[in-house]
């Protein structure tokens, strides 16, 4: 029952993480909107911001990567516990083995997303002008 209640706490993980990728996308296309109209990047803030976003997304796409192999496995040791019990097949160590892998896609992903958050924080986009 474990992996299923895994499954929910897996999908709102993307969820967030979905939310975080298009708030970057948003603000990399309202800083490449600002640099069209004034003819040039204004300064070296804009181009140290561009490369801070696209850090961020790359970190939050692979992030996202990895969630969604996690939820992968995981639907796998489900699918291979029922298949082992409905055939009489003894599918623990395949069951065990996907398991663990998909806790280490999830460490992958957490650890990917604490990055990305720990860069939003300590990047300085957010101070007042």
């Amino acid at each position: 029952m474990a992996p299923v209640f895994l499954l929910t706490a897996i999908a709102t993980l993307i969820n967030a993480l979905n939310i975080r990728l298009g708030r970057g996308i948003d603000r990399r296309r309202l800083i490449l909107s600002r640099v069209r109209n004034h003819a040039g990047l204004r300064s070296d803030e804009d181009r140290t911001e561009l490369a801070l976003l696209s850090r961020r997304v790359r970190l939050i796409y692979f992030s996202l990567l990895a969630a969604g192999l996690g939820g992968l496995l995981i639907c796998l040791v489900v699918a291979g516990a029922f298949v082992g019990a409905l055939m009489a097949v003894d599918l623990s160590k395949a069951v065990a083995v996907l398991f663990i892998l998909a806790m280490l896609a999830i460490v992958a992903c957490l650890g990917m997303f604490l990055r990305e958050v720990f860069l939003a924080v300590t990047g300085g986009t957010h101070r007042i002008p």
